[in-house]
């Protein structure tokens, strides 16, 4: 009876993950350490939060506020690394591993750079950055949020060469390295958060220290498996401190628009928040505390946003269409099964969830309101606002999906959330409401691009 209900199961499994490029176990075996390192990803974030939260709600505010500027900054890491996920991914697809490990050195050498610049340009100025963007949050609030910020720049270098590393390893599908290497950082960061914040209560400047200790360790031993154990890709020192001009357009030509996007997008991202902080200490607590909730939710549509962009690249390397647009609907149709299951479960244990937050009695229903909010949109339009686009991307259609992005997010979340949340006084519930509006605009954008056969006409490699 049981190989009755697996066999069905399995037959669909194959039928909708088995290509020319990927069988469908080969693509579940890239799935899972994805899966785990996400989960893992945010368990970790999730009780750092709750850990920060023990500290009062200016620590947590502080943290927050900082948080959505680095987003903005660390975006701009994400992005350049991407475009050498994208560039190794092809190659590796074209069967041309040379050009894969000089396209990871070339990531490398420009993320890192990027970083060191971003890092001086934060420091030097990070009291007018804050003045600018928070100067109405109240005066512990700022002061957290300054030591947070100056602590989060040292790191960035790190963080930088870190994230370059992993997106050459997910290039070459080295899913299972990048999964043990997010490990060791994450639980790092935590123990430290644990030692400094609850143990020796030193706040916001135990958070900081914990960044970069953990996120120096983390790139260090990333750059040592890149160089001295990876299994597919073989990258000397040297190909890293020189620039390959040749690459490096490439990499550029995917990284850039990308860089912008994210950019405009998480600035704003940040121009919300500006709205939030006008609202007082504690819609800025339940905007945190609900954002982090929400990556529980979001957990299989990450994976899948993330694997994707091996898969279609490797398959765009292959000149294999066909294959691109059937692992793009079957990744569409896993990620609507994923939000609904884990909604459902994430929903039930709420009470037990909000508890580890310890937040004031008064704004849990607000909580609740937003978490129920994006349990309805997530599952119609998170899949095609997020893993559609990265889908195009990794065929080499920057242009299109940034400047989709970008229109959509200010058109729609920036002006749309103010007016909801400011002018009508909707509060935070305003301001996610507009970002579930422009994730459905933005959606529906994206898929009229992909029926369409101008995402996969760049020839990169």
């Amino acid at each position: 009876m049981k190989q009755l209900l697996i066999q069905p199961f399995q037959l669909l499994i194959e039928r909708l993950f088995t290509g020319k490029t990927m069988t469908a176990k080969q693509v579940f075996k890239m799935l899972g350490p994805i899966f785990l390192d996400s989960s893992f990803i945010v368990l970790i974030s999730i009780l750092n939060t709750a850990l920060i939260s023990s500290s009062g709600v200016a620590a947590i505010s502080a943290v927050s506020i900082v948080d959505s500027i680095n987003m903005f900054i660390v975006s701009i890491f994400i992005a350049i690394a991407t475009g050498g996920t994208v560039i190794v991914a092809q190659y590796t697809g074209k069967r041309d591993p040379a050009q894969a490990n000089k396209a990871a050195a070339q990531a490398i050498t420009t993320v890192v750079s990027t970083a060191i610049i971003i890092t001086i340009i934060v420091i030097l100025f990070h009291n007018p950055i804050l003045n600018g963007l928070f100067g109405q949050a109240e005066a512990e609030v700022f002061s957290n949020a300054k030591t947070f910020l100056i602590g989060s720049a040292i790191s960035f270098p790190f963080f930088a060469l870190y994230q370059a590393v992993i997106g050459a390893l997910r290039g070459v599908a080295e899913t299972k390295a990048c999964l043990w290497l997010s490990i060791l950082l994450n639980l790092v960061y935590f123990i430290l958060n644990v030692l400094l914040v609850s143990v020796f209560e030193l706040g916001v400047i135990g958070i900081s220290i914990a960044y970069i200790v953990a996120r120096g360790l983390g790139s260090a031993v990333a750059l040592w498996y890149l160089v001295t154990k990876s299994h597919r890709l073989q990258v000397p020192i040297k190909e890293i401190i020189h620039f390959n001009w040749s690459l490096l357009k490439k990499i550029l030509f995917i990284g850039l628009p990308f860089a912008a996007e994210q950019l405009f997008f998480n600035g704003g991202k940040l121009l919300t928040q500006t709205y939030i902080v006008q609202l007082g200490t504690l819609p800025v607590t339940v905007n945190a505390i609900a954002g982090s909730i929400s990556m529980l939710f979001q957990v299989g549509g990450s994976t899948l946003s993330i694997a994707i962009v091996t898969i279609v690249g490797q398959c765009i390397g292959r000149r294999e269409i066909g294959d691109a647009r059937k692992y793009i609907k079957s990744f569409l149709l896993l990620s609507t099964a994923f939000f609904i299951f884990i909604e459902i479960i994430l929903l039930l244990c709420y009470p037990l969830i909000i508890q580890m937050y310890n937040p004031p009695e008064e704004i849990i229903t607000d909580i609740w309101q937003l978490l129920l909010l994006i349990s309805i949109a997530q599952p119609l339009f998170w899949s095609i606002s997020f893993i559609l686009p990265a889908a195009l991307r990794a065929a080499g259609d920057s242009k299109f999906t940034s400047i989709t992005a970008l229109l959509s997010m200010w058109l729609f979340r920036v002006i749309v959330g103010y007016i909801l949340g400011i002018t009508f006084g909707m509060g935070v519930f305003g301001v996610w409401l507009a970002m579930v509006i422009e994730w459905g605009i933005r959606g529906l954008l994206f898929y009229y691009r992909y029926r369409t056969e101008h995402w996969y006409k760049h020839k990169l490699v």
